[in-house]
């Protein structure tokens, strides 16, 4: 459509004359409106200026800046048209109790929450608890609330089905029980059997090390006598102990009658067998249709992944009594605990999903689903005490038994010592660990550290056993790689001390041999063992010092072999000495060690903390001269463990320089 040069020119003045209204505008003139123009008004190109139109402010602001907008333009709503979302969770603190917890501040729940009769305010941790019998009202009233979006999180099934379970005491009748066992029993000994009588002979045994959980076990399988043949599954070096605790406190089971190993009985009233054999004759094991089991160490199940205990799942749903053993049934998570429960009632917490949701803080990883977390810990010590799990300490039921006192030794590895390039390849093992994101990448690095760090602590242990054995004390010495306990085996022979030596290569016979001469041979000073093939079965209160050369990553394992030597029959004081060196992987896991060990304290599986220990300065007890002997290999560990390698022999180079 063409224009008259008239209409062109009407047009243009009117342009004009908006153009002078926008300047007296208080609103700012957008840059198109500023631009400078050409005598005819037009841009430089020849174009029409476009014409400028005043903005509204509420076009003009950010989407997330609320700062823009003035009273005019608020809303009763969220800003992004959604109302203020609360989550309230709901947690058991007791048996009787639980709290309510909110993801931010709400009045209005508030006001609900303080219409319950049996309301409870802890400024501690500033959270509203309530009993039991009111759950059904809040669950109801909170759920209830219009004025805002409430995502509630109520108890788990699982959780009110534990307390509304809950046994109460009551009269055990012993008189079909064997006397022998009966009269050998400790007050929290039959304590432990009235447990296990009341949840129908399923229950965990998770004593501290050193209570008697084989004579409780036996006690509670006694009371189901006519649900045998018993079934024991236990590790291979106990099987033989076992086996001599039942025919001493179980007279009337014929000796004939108990099967081990090899041996073929045609109905046997007891067989034992270890967690492998449990493993590679599952179904022979099931067509015997026991009655009864007992898993010793159960914590060895705490992977549902493997076929032991994928094993020892398809046993115990054709089996009517379970129990099992353990005085550290979470070494360091609170996922290593389903597996084991599942044995006892694989209905319980519905799912392994269920459980970790709620006790493992379960979320999603770049590997997919994480569950090494935690959460909710008090709740789950208030579910297993209710429905698995009888737990008790030693000075709890033990007020007679001498104190263990704990000391970290701080050692001078004499790192100064090394080559140079020796120093830089620890420095990066060292920058790797603390760098590293993966698990697995981690967990190799740590491994490869710890043994380098077996040689180069070898002088330093030395010295400090040197000193020990001059007290003439019966001692006992922990340590993890062959290379140590090779070099501390050097140095008693150099210094005359008898000693006894049992690592994962010793067999069972010889190692009850060992034991005994330990126990009653005074001239035998000395006790050189595996941390890991030693750490559960035996008994030396002859020692009153517990020595270890080198650490484990799980607190539960070093407090089991700690308690070879504290527990029932100890007459002294034990002194317990953790022996760390500066510049090793000792740095990375003594506070790997401390981690793990808060988070079973809020399960309630501990109640010790390695923070109370008392510490030394690092002080450089000899100089012996490492170099040449340190080269970076792997080292074998003391029970094929998985740091197969090889290590040269160079112990008489560091021994030699140490003064006898």
């Amino acid at each position: 459509m063409s224009c008259s040069a008239a209409e062109i020119e009407r047009k243009r003045l009117e342009a004009l004359q908006r153009l002078n209204k926008n300047k007296q505008s208080p609103l700012k003139q957008t840059s198109a409106s500023a631009a400078p123009r050409t005598p005819h008004g037009d841009q430089p190109n020849g174009l029409k200026a476009p014409t400028a139109f005043p903005r509204s402010p509420l076009a003009a602001a950010k989407p997330y800046d609320r700062s823009n907008f003035g009273n005019k333009y608020k809303t009763t709503v969220d800003f992004y048209g959604i109302s203020k979302k609360v989550e309230v969770t709901l947690a058991l603190i007791s048996s009787t109790r639980f709290c309510v917890k909110t993801s931010t501040f709400s009045a209005a729940v508030i006001d609900v929450l303080k219409s319950i009769p049996s309301r409870n305010y802890d400024p501690n941790t500033k959270v509203w608890n309530f009993h039991i019998n009111d759950y059904d009202s809040v669950l109801s009233k909170v759920g209830n609330l219009k004025t805002e979006t409430v995502v509630l999180n109520p108890l788990p099934k699982f959780v009110l089905n534990a307390v509304k379970s809950s046994t109460t005491s009551f009269e055990l009748d012993t008189s079909k029980m064997d006397e022998t066992l009966v009269q050998t029993l400790l007050p929290f000994q039959m304590d432990g059997l009235s447990f296990g009588v009341q949840n129908g002979g399923r229950c965990l045994i998770a004593d501290d090390m050193g209570l008697g959980k084989t004579f409780q076990a036996l006690a509670i399988m006694d009371y189901y006598k006519e649900d045998w043949p018993l079934l024991i599954v236990t590790t291979a070096s106990m099987g033989r102990a076992w086996e001599q605790t039942i025919i001493q406190y179980l007279p009337s089971v014929p000796v004939l009658e108990i099967q081990t190993k090899s041996e073929s009985i045609q109905k046997p009233k007891v067989v034992i067998v270890s967690h492998d054999g449990m493993s590679r004759n599952c179904d022979s094991l099931i067509a015997k249709k026991f009655g009864c089991i007992i898993i010793d160490e159960s914590h060895n199940l705490k992977n549902f992944k493997t076929k032991m205990t994928q094993a020892a799942q398809k046993l115990c749903k054709t089996i009517k009594r379970v129990v099992l053993l353990s005085g550290t049934p979470a070494l360091s998570r609170p996922a290593e605990l389903y597996s084991q429960l599942s044995l006892l009632d694989d209905k319980f917490f519905g799912s392994f999903f269920g459980y970790a949701k709620r006790y493992c803080d379960l979320k999603q990883s770049n590997f997919g689903m994480d569950s090494s977390g935690k959460s909710n810990l008090q709740e789950l010590e208030i579910v297993l005490k209710s429905k698995f799990m009888i737990r008790r300490r030693k000075e709890d039921v033990l007020g007679a038994l001498p104190n263990k006192t704990l000391k970290v030794i701080k050692l001078d590895a004499g790192l100064n010592d090394l080559e140079e390039e020796e120093k830089k390849h620890l420095d990066m093992l060292s920058s790797q660990f603390v760098n590293t994101k993966k698990s697995a990448e981690k967990r190799a690095i740590l491994l490869t550290f710890f043994n380098e760090t077996a040689k180069i602590k070898i002088p330093a242990v030395c010295a400090h056993i040197k000193k020990i054995v001059e007290t003439k004390k019966k001692f006992l010495v922990f340590a993890h790689h062959l290379v140590m306990l090779d070099a501390l085996e050097k140095l008693l022979n150099r210094m005359n001390c008898q000693y006894v030596r049992i690592d994962g290569q010793t067999s069972s016979t010889h190692r009850n041999n060992l034991v005994e001469r330990f126990q009653t041979d005074e001239h035998c000073y000395g006790a050189l063992l595996s941390i890991t093939a030693t750490n559960a079965g035996i008994t030396l209160t002859a020692a009153e010092l517990v020595v270890f050369a080198e650490l484990h990553w799980n607190p539960s394992i070093l407090s089991q072999a700690e308690a070879r030597a504290h527990r029932i029959g100890q007459e002294k004081q034990v002194s317990i000495e953790y022996l760390l060196a500066d510049g090793t992987s000792d740095d990375h896991i003594w506070p790997l060690l401390q981690e793990k060990q808060s988070i079973l304290k809020e399960m309630g599986l501990t109640k010790e903390t390695f923070s109370s220990a008392e510490h030394s300065a690092p002080k450089r007890e000899t100089n012996p001269k490492i170099t040449g002997f340190l080269q970076i290999s792997n080292h074998k560990t003391d029970d094929n463990d998985d740091d197969d390698g090889i290590f040269d022999d160079g112990l008489d180079d560091v021994l030699c320089n140490i003064d006898f």
